[in-house]
């Protein structure tokens, strides 16, 4: 394990069950739509920073250079794996307080519900103005607990997240906030009851099984963006 790495309640856990939820995020592509509107990474070299199992990966490795970085050995095996006739990619072990690449080496950096969640991932973000080049851009996807059913489910789960402290933790430090509502859509059931029950506690998780029927839902996030 990467020293400093904080531990995930999810992925590293239940990657296959993890697998399910990627596959569920954002079928319409309402994040990367928006990530493109504001820096486009075509021939670029693009960072997936707590890449997990790499899901993302291929899709960056079209447009140009990417490295994914994983603290998690299991998840960087499995990474690897799912690259490995990619040859513009590559996946490192590394935590985000410690990114195992030389300075001003990236353009674009994506970390998208790793690490990054407000007060405390202060070491991180000096990393990112370490490896990132001048006019390169940082993003990181965040939970909107303030809106959409799955927020409120989130707000209920993790009530210990205070949504203004983060937004004033990002705001001072010269972010800026793009709200965005996206959808989860599972194929059937069971694969949505599956991923509810490793993303909340047991409590949580019963109160959402029990009063929500559907297999999709409507899910608020923050995408954060800064340019360097």
């Amino acid at each position: 394990m990467s020293r400093g790495a904080v531990p995930s309640p999810n992925i590293w856990h239940n990657p296959a069950t993890y697998e399910l939820e990627n596959r569920a995020v954002d079928p319409d592509g309402v994040i990367e739509t928006t990530m493109r509107s504001i820096a486009d990474w075509s021939g670029r070299t693009f960072l997936d920073l707590g890449c997990g199992t790499g899901f993302h990966l291929p899709r960056w490795a079209r447009a140009g250079e990417v490295i994914g970085v994983e603290p998690h050995p299991d998840l960087v095996a499995i990474a690897r794996r799912r690259v490995r006739r990619l040859t513009n990619v590559q996946v490192l072990q590394g935590a985000a307080q410690r990114i195992p690449l030389p300075d001003a080496s990236v353009d674009v950096v994506q970390a998208r519900w790793a690490y990054f969640f407000g007060p405390g991932c202060e070491p991180g973000l000096a990393e990112l103005d370490r490896v990132v080049r001048r006019g390169g851009t940082a993003f990181v996807i965040d939970n909107d607990p303030t809106r959409s059913t799955f927020g409120g489910w989130f707000r209920r789960g993790y009530p210990e997240v205070d949504p203004v402290a983060v937004e004033r933790f990002w705001s001072h430090r010269g972010w800026q906030r793009h709200r965005l509502t996206m959808r989860w859509e599972f194929t059937d059931r069971s694969d949505f009851e599956a991923v509810v029950r490793i993303e909340f506690d047991a409590e949580t998780a019963e109160h959402v099984l029990s009063t929500y029927a559907d297999h999709r839902v409507d899910y608020a996030v923050n995408l954060w963006s800064r340019t360097f």
